[in-house]
């Protein structure tokens, strides 16, 4: 099958694609109306246009649109079928194909040379009557209707080149704006994980000199500090643990959006508590600071729940609405009253959701336990 992939060219303009079927069917049924009424000199004018409309419809799959395609040789073949029907049997009403025609050169070949190769075209527009013994005036006029049209095909064709090329450059600079962000993020928590683990490093280090000093004079007191620097040990360890997660990139395993975030829960299986997660909505691509954020927030949420709530089962639901994306998360834990205020960032995570316009709050469950709330505007990535 995959031979066959080019008869559905991503890169046609779909747009266009309607066009050329619908001029097609017009110009078939011109035909078959011409027959039917016995226009024209006869059958074989008849056949000679029936088979130029039928070669049309077979190139125009063949196609290519895009400057790197291996059949770029088709391009100007389409362009001299669609003049032929000039010729062997439409007046004027194949014009349109012939613009579409012009406009796929400059796709294939570039501005510069299309507009070459289609004023040599509107030179022989204006020749050739010449030479069939027609007037100059009758030259000039198809010359100059060959140039309006051209002049409308190279005009199309630039605004939907210069389109792709912006939607292109907003592409990378999203992906790079994604990496910045994710980088940026990365090092201020290492900056974190070195201050946390290496305090804890630190504390246990001179624990444990302290023990060596006591070992003999006060073996009590040396068996204590060894006991503490042993529960140090298991902060350490679980701290670590905890930053190994959150250090994380946002695209694991090629999943953005909400499969990082169900990926993210599914990380804290095994630590002790039950985490659940749910999409409400139609899901919509995000930009990459309103996920950065999101992302964040469960994080928050959950680590939260694993180090100072005691709790036991962890719920996240991530909402899309018509214009605001929602993620809550909730805990069955001890509430806020019981734990540190400040988190690894709940005051940062405020300050980024309302640069977003948005808003982050956390507060106790009516019921027990905490809830954070995030709420986002809602701005769409387009492909």
């Amino acid at each position: 099958m995959a031979r066959f992939d080019w008869l559905r060219d991503a890169d046609r303009p779909s747009l266009l694609n309607v066009a050329f079927w619908a001029m097609t069917a017009l110009l078939t049924i011109g035909l078959a109306e011409a027959v039917a009424t016995g226009r024209g000199s006869g059958m074989p004018e008849y056949v000679l246009f029936a088979a130029n409309v039928v070669l049309v419809a077979a190139l125009w799959p063949a196609l290519p649109w895009q400057r790197a395609a291996r059949r770029r040789w088709v391009a100007p073949l389409f362009l001299a079928a669609t003049l032929a029907l000039g010729v062997t049997g439409s007046v004027e009403t194949h014009m349109p194909l012939v613009l579409i025609a012009m406009a796929n050169l400059a796709f294939v070949y570039g501005m510069r040379v299309a507009t070459a190769l289609l004023s040599c075209v509107t030179a022989l527009c204006a020749v050739v009557p010449l030479l069939e013994g027609r007037t100059v005036t009758e030259g000039f006029a198809q010359a100059a209707t060959m140039a309006v049209f051209a002049a409308v095909g190279l005009g199309m064709a630039a605004s939907t080149l210069e389109a792709r090329r912006r939607r292109e450059e907003a592409q990378g600079l999203l992906e790079r704006i994604r990496e910045l962000a994710v980088a940026e993020e990365r090092a201020r928590m290492a900056a974190e994980m070195h201050d946390s683990v290496g305090h804890h490093l630190t504390v246990i280090k001179m624990g444990l000199e302290n023990a060596e000093r006591f070992r003999e004079r006060r073996p009590e007191a040396a068996w204590g500090e060894v006991r503490q620097a042993k529960e140090l040990t298991v902060e350490a360890l679980t701290d670590a643990r905890r930053w190994v997660r959150a250090l994380r990139p946002l695209a694991l395993d090629g999943r953005v959006g909400s499969a990082a975030l169900e990926r993210l829960a599914a990380s804290f299986d095994g630590t002790g508590i039950s985490v659940s997660f749910e999409v409400r909505g139609e899901e919509r691509r995000l930009e990459p600071d309103t996920e950065l954020v999101l992302y964040r927030v469960l994080q928050e949420g959950l680590t939260n729940a694993l180090r100072h709530a005691k709790a036991e089962h962890v719920r996240g639901t991530l909402a899309f609405g018509d214009d605001r994306v929602v993620l809550m998360v909730s805990d069955d834990g001890k509430g806020r009253d019981d734990r540190p205020a400040g988190g690894f960032g709940l005051t940062s995570l405020a300050e980024r959701a309302r640069a977003l316009g948005g808003t982050l709050a956390g507060a106790n469950r009516p019921g027990g336990g905490f809830e954070l709330r995030a709420e986002l505007p809602l701005s769409e990535v387009r492909a």
